[in-house]
């Protein structure tokens, strides 16, 4: 299973019951009731003002399988997601549970994955990222972690930002973290929360910030350190392996001072190059 990792920072949640699909899709970024059976969706749940609270994958499973959905969240926020989740059902006939004690997470980016004993999916965020697996605990415990560095650089690669790492929860709309260009946002499905905001953004052009790909010089800065333009801040770093990162920016300041010719640092480490994602 060499072509595997365990990404031991991932919790899986389970929604189950009769009204699993409209729940979900009422509250999602993303279109849940079309989600057909083996495939996830990348997708988040915001604020009312329309910034991210939550993000995480939603696989569809076999009706044989028991839980209606799995959810794929990062563990950090896996808690609080359970208990907003729960804050929202209200009538609905859906039961909410945490399966982290029975599932866990894996990811595999390089070629044919090996068979595992679990819900393999394609990543919906970027083909490039090859696919995810929501398996038994034991099962995924028993891979490891031996290729979780190659992981993390093959995802800041691609460009897929982290949350908690690459973006503040609660301080990013789905369009400055490029959600909308990774598949994690459907313009064309009904209302959810926040969903008047994000539609806005993207009909009136009102993106003002993105996450964009980073060189440096030399490694060194945390995950945190501004981006200056000489003396202005123009955004912060986010994960880095090595020399390599991403980091949110202003792209107005970004444009302004390239049009300049300032050069852009980081704690005093150049930034060699900037490119955008998409």
């Amino acid at each position: 299973m060499t072509n595997w990792t365990l990404l031991p920072d991932r919790s899986v949640l389970s929604v189950a019951g009769e009204d699993a699909a409209s729940f979900l899709h009422g509250l999602a970024t993303n279109d849940i009731e079309h989600l057909e059976v083996g495939q996830a969706r990348f997708a988040a749940l915001l604020t009312p003002q329309g910034k991210i609270l939550f993000d995480f994958f939603i696989y569809r499973m076999p009706a044989e399988a028991g839980a209606s959905f799995l959810i794929d969240c990062p563990s950090a926020s896996a808690a609080d997601l359970l208990k907003r989740l729960g804050f929202y059902r209200l009538r609905a006939k859906v039961t909410i549970a945490d399966a982290s004690s029975d599932q866990a997470v894996a990811a595999c980016w390089e070629g044919e994955p090996e068979r595992v004993d679990g819900f393999v999916f394609a990543d919906p965020r970027d083909a490039r990222l090859g696919s995810r697996a929501i398996l038994p605990r034991a099962a995924a415990m028993a891979l490891g972690t031996p290729r979780l560095d190659d992981y993390e650089a093959h995802r800041i690669a691609v460009g897929a930002p982290k949350g908690g790492v690459d973006f503040a929860y609660g301080d990013a709309f789905p369009h400055d973290v490029n959600m909308d260009l990774l598949n994690g946002v459907d313009f064309e499905k009904g209302c959810y929360v926040g969903q008047e905001v994000v539609s806005r953004m993207r009909h009136r052009g009102g993106v003002r910030k993105r996450i964009v790909k980073v060189t440096l010089a030399a490694a060194g800065p945390a995950a945190g350190t501004p981006v200056l333009a000489g003396e202005t801040a123009v955004g912060a770093l986010g994960s880095l392996v090595g020399a390599d990162g991403l980091a949110l920016v202003r792209i107005d300041r970004l444009a302004e001072a390239k049009e300049q010719g300032k050069t852009l640092t980081a704690d005093g480490v150049e930034i060699r190059s900037e490119d955008s994602i998409f």
